[in-house]
């Protein structure tokens, strides 16, 4: 197959060429132009992944406490049961449990710390979230109805220093009326379990009891809700809406994304500006491109005089700069893909290596929760970069190849 001459010269220019050193030293600037704009995108790749990955870290050792949708009564549902039958009526809800919810006070000796006091079914919690299986010390079986066990997040329970086995005082904010006025209610509870989710926000406030404890302490007449989970967390917002609308009953449901909206909100803004701030980078690169093809333009002005008086017309002369431009921003956009794809799915094994090398740790495990490096390289993220790179770089050779086709070819002979 035989290409257009102007794509054969385009590309003579492009790479380097052993008879003249006007054109290796052309060459060796198109292919700086052409590594910026790869370690451009490669950065670009390579941080988004590593963003993503703390973020799907951050949002699964979260959902392995919270439910992804929570079914709220007016003030309590004694029929718990009905309520989880019709939502499990819906195919994208697998499993259901009831809860009591509710804000507390625990003190020993002179440490005082306000919980969020979850009451929980052992037999049923299992099916909604994974706090069973994260216990260091005791376990969720230990919580039997009668017995006012409590289990603790290990940040709490270092906080209140207790352990398996000790005595904590719990001090519910609803009072009891008596002659001498409002008493606060209290109860002692036995430590019965310590469990760590990796969340330094429920390990240090989250305190769990048994479901029929919880009932009794704040008199309830049963559960103030029943938590679901989902076949695909993501779908949650979607499933939510569909369950308002069939479930009987004046009923609140309240998703995962929106309990925790401004953590969220402020991970996509951080995101975003990354976004916006890397591609500068390839933006320069860019720019970089320009230069290089002006001065090819310049250093080719005797040979686009000679194409010109052999009938070559301007616009085959612009082809000509645009195809170079064209094969540097799409190879350096290739190889910074490829680059950057290769980094961020090896970063598990790139990251500890580095680390050995210079003997230093980026995430200590005494300070980070995460101690290692998260990458989640996703196809839509590293599409787009991909093609904001290779259009920068197009219309990067638009001025550089208009301004070739008006070269004059008798001013640029006049001296040769």
């Amino acid at each position: 197959m035989k290409f257009p001459y102007e794509w054969q010269i385009g590309w003579r220019y492009t790479r380097a060429s052993k008879r003249a050193s006007r054109n290796t030293f052309i060459s060796f600037i198109s292919m700086i132009s052409m590594l910026g704009i790869a370690l451009g995108v490669a950065a670009l790749i390579v941080v988004l992944s590593v963003m993503n990955g703390f973020q799907k870290e951050v949002r699964d050792r979260m959902l392995s406490v919270l439910a992804h949708i929570e079914v709220i009564g007016p003030s309590a549902l004694p029929d718990w049961q009905k309520t989880a039958a019709e939502a499990l009526q819906n195919k994208e809800v697998v499993g259901a449990a009831p809860y009591v919810a509710a804000q507390a006070m625990l003190t020993r000796d002179d440490a005082v710390r306000g919980v969020l006091l979850r009451g929980v079914e052992p037999t049923q919690e299992p099916k909604v979230s994974e706090i069973g299986s994260q216990f260091r010390a005791g376990s969720m079986a230990a919580l039997v109805p009668g017995s006012f066990g409590i289990a603790l997040g290990n940040e709490l329970a270092n906080a209140m220093g207790v352990q398996v086995g000790d005595k904590i005082t719990l001090l519910a904010p609803q009072g009891t009326i008596t002659p001498a006025g409002v008493l606060p209610r209290l109860k002692q509870f036995t430590v019965v379990g310590v469990f760590s989710s990796g969340h330094f926000e429920f390990d240090s406030a989250l305190a769990l009891v048994n479901l029929q404890d919880a009932e009794t302490l704040f008199r309830l007449s049963g559960p103030t809700g029943v938590r679901l989970k989902l076949q695909d967390m993501q779908r949650a917002p979607l499933v939510a809406q569909e369950l308002a609308g069939t479930m009987s009953g004046e009923l609140y449901l309240r998703d995962w994304s929106k309990q925790n909206r401004n953590w969220f909100a402020a991970v996509q803004t951080e995101k975003r500006m990354m976004f916006i701030i890397l591609t500068l980078i390839i933006a320069v690169a860019a720019f970089n491109l320009v230069s290089t093809l002006v001065m090819t333009v310049t250093d080719k002005q005797a040979d686009i005089a000679i194409l010109r008086t052999m009938g070559a017309q301007p616009g085959s002369i612009m082809k000509i700069f645009i195809v170079q431009g064209v094969a540097i921003g799409f190879i350096g956009t290739l190889l910074g893909v490829a680059g950057g794809t290769l980094i961020a799915t090896n970063i598990d094994v790139i990251v500890p290596f580095i680390e050995r090398v210079l003997h230093v740790q980026f995430l200590p495990r005494d300070i980070y929760f995460i101690s290692q490096l998260p990458s989640d390289p996703r196809v839509n993220d590293i599409a787009t970069i991909g093609i904001i790179s290779f259009v920068l770089a197009t219309l990067a050779t638009l001025y550089p190849s208009w301004r070739a086709a008006r070269v004059n070819p008798a001013e640029a002979l006049r001296y040769e």
